[in-house]
Parts: C-alpha cells; structure tokens; sequence
C-alpha cells in the first residue's frame, strides 16, 4: 500500500512540477540566445566526415563530438578546437603560440660552452694514482725483434737480460727505450727508432749519398726510405764489398773514429810470386807518403800460378790506405773487395743487395764501440 502511494505522489503534482521547471530554464537559456544541453555541439577540429553521425547519442552528436554547425563552429567548448576559437588541445587559435625560434648566433654560443665545458684540460694526477711511467720491458724487447713477447718473458726468466747494468729477475719491469741501456746476453738491443743496414757495394758505385754528377750512388739503394740514411766510412769507386748505411750518427762516429779501431778485411787480387816475409813486411808497417800503415793480419788465400788472392786486416781508414800499402811493397792490386766491417761479414750477401742487420749483429758493433 505505501509503494502504491508513492507511486501516486511521484507520477502526481509533484513530476508536474519538476518537468515545468525544466521546460521554464530551457525557455529562459533560449530567451538567452543559449541552447539547450542537449543541442550543444563541440567543434574538436575534426574534418568533415565527424559529423552529426560522430556522436554516440544519435544524429546530433554528443558532447565531444565534432560538427559543422553554426553555432559549435563559431563559439566552441572549453575543450574544443573550433574554426575560430579552440582550447589548448584542439587546433584553433585561442591556445598559447609557438615562441620565436632562437638565433643562430645564440644557438652557435651554446655550442662554444658545451664544448668548452667538455673540452677542458685533463687533471693531471699524482704517480700515485696515474698510469706508471715507462713501457713494460718485454714489449720493448719485442717490439726491438727480440721474438715475440712470450719469448721476450722466457729471456727475463733466465737472466738474460739486464738494464742499466743491473740483471732483471722480476717480470713486468717498466723502462723509458730512450733512455735506458738494455742488453740481452751482453749485447745492447737498439731499442730506438734507428735502423741499419749492410750493402754489398758494386764496383763504379760512388760511395755518397748523392752524387752532382749523376753518377750511381748508395742514395740509389735507400730512396725509399723514409729516415735519412748515411754511410759509415767510404770505399773507392772501384772497390766492391759491404758498407753500412745507418741513421744512429753516435755509433757511425764511433765505427770511423781511430780511437775505436774496428777492424776492417779485405780481399785482393794481385800478381805474384810472392815473398815469404810479405806479410812480416806488412804487419811491421810500410811507409806511405803519409806516414806508415800497417797491418793487423795477413794471410794468402788462394793460389793459381802468378795470381794471388790475399787478404789483409787493418783497423785504419785512410784514403786508398789497402792500394797503397800493397803497391809500396811491389804488388799492385787488379781487384779488391772489403769482406768484412768489423764484426759484420759479408758472407753470401750477393752484389747490390741491401739487407738490414739482424739485433745481433747491431749488439756486436755497440760491444765494438763501447755503447
């Protein structure tokens, strides 16, 4: 019974009066010039398939919906993009503008400042916390032709190795290649950038590097090197035999200096017979225009009737000194051929080949010299 009641009060006096006041607001907006809830439209900037069918209340479209009428596309919502008007998110007019774009030359000063700020001198730290100083040694013995660097470990573990005098036993060592003296069993490794050579000079080849006449020259033997190269000590124009191209202008010095003495060995072709006491003769000295010249060693090599082959070992450099000495003892020489510079022989090295000494062989001239 209290249902039924209700029912009669909500469908009676008091649902008129609700629905009459909503029919006079809905009278007092269109006085107003404003539509109804129901009949608002919001223009989103769609394009012109959103519509009145976009809507999802029917062909007038809801709320968010975009349309083309007159008074949507003229005002719009706070969240529409009308055709003149539009919120922060439609594509109208009324959000905020894109600012001006900045100028280059402020763009190019930004630029400066980052770079500099990236760009900054490296802090130097104390040894303590750098990087240690030097090169591990078995790298620059490697690096030196001593073999690879596991070989280069093998020779620290033996003991054979020592820098600056002192023998090395511990693995991992750092030294500076410039200015530290290594050796290894003895002999110095040439661990700077020098090189070194042994040509077999051919007779007619003059022993410059250039030559204004343009006569063949060693120059033509290393141009296509890119360190300098100087010879180390002369040989006549017709004399064959090794010379020694090298860039290490102390040991070069060294190998031509008297002082030193290195000795040279020659091969010479003459005409016999010979005297017993030639050699005697020679060894006690012979005397030149000069001064007297003598000779460390000698000794017949080869005999075949009147032709002689001898060799002769001397430690002075004098000009043509080999020529002359035995030409004042009554033996001119048809061919000469210098065998060996000091510790390094010419062996089978055929005329006009260079080849570059082997670490060895470089040890041997520094023991020679003293370095």
């Amino acid at each position: 019974m209290r249902s039924s009641g209700r029912n009669s009060r909500g469908s009676g006096s008091g649902g008129k009066n609700y629905r009459g006041a909503g029919n006079r607001r809905d009278e007092q907006q269109q006085r107003a010039g404003r539509p109804r809830p129901e009949e608002r439209r919001y223009d989103v900037g769609g394009g012109p398939k959103a519509g009145p069918k976009a809507g999802p209340k029917g062909s007038q479209g809801g709320p968010r919906t975009g349309s083309q009428g007159s008074q949507g596309s003229q005002g719009g919502g706070p969240k529409g993009g009308g055709l003149k008007g539009g919120g922060p998110k439609g594509g109208g007019g009324r959000g905020r503008k894109p600012g001006p774009a900045r100028p280059r030359e402020y763009e190019a000063q930004i630029e400066e400042r980052n770079r500099a700020r990236h760009d900054k001198p490296r802090v130097k730290m104390p040894k303590t916390f750098g990087e240690p100083e030097g090169e591990r040694l078995q790298k620059v013995l490697a690096r030196a032709g001593m073999g690879s660097r596991r070989a280069c470990e093998e020779l620290i573990d033996q003991a054979r190795v020592e820098v600056n005098g002192k023998i090395v036993t511990e693995q991992g060592l750092r030294v500076d290649p410039e200015k530290d003296e290594i050796k290894v069993d003895g002999l110095t490794v040439a661990t700077q950038s020098y090189l070194f050579f042994a040509l077999n000079k051919p007779a007619g080849v003059v022993s410059t590097m250039e030559d204004p006449d343009g006569r063949q020259c060693l120059g033509d033997y290393v141009t296509n090197r890119e360190t300098r190269l100087f010879h180390v000590g002369r040989l006549d124009t017709e004399t064959e035999g090794i010379i020694l191209l090298t860039n290490h202008g102390e040991l070069a010095h060294r190998l031509t200096h008297p002082r030193y003495g290195v000795r040279k060995t020659y091969l010479a072709a003459i005409q016999g017979p010979l005297p017993r006491d030639l050699g005697k003769r020679l060894k006690s000295g012979i005397e030149l225009e000069d001064g007297y010249a003598r000779a460390d060693h000698f000794r017949v090599v080869q005999n075949t009737g009147k032709n002689y082959l001898v060799e002769v070992s001397l430690h002075e450099g004098r000009k043509h000194i080999v020529r002359r000495m035995l030409a004042e003892a009554g033996f001119p020489v048809d061919k000469l051929v210098r065998t060996a510079f000091g510790p390094i022989a010419l062996g089978d090295q055929k005329s006009g080949w260079l080849r570059r000494l082997t670490n060895t062989e470089v040890g041997m001239l520094m023991r020679e010299v003293e370095l």
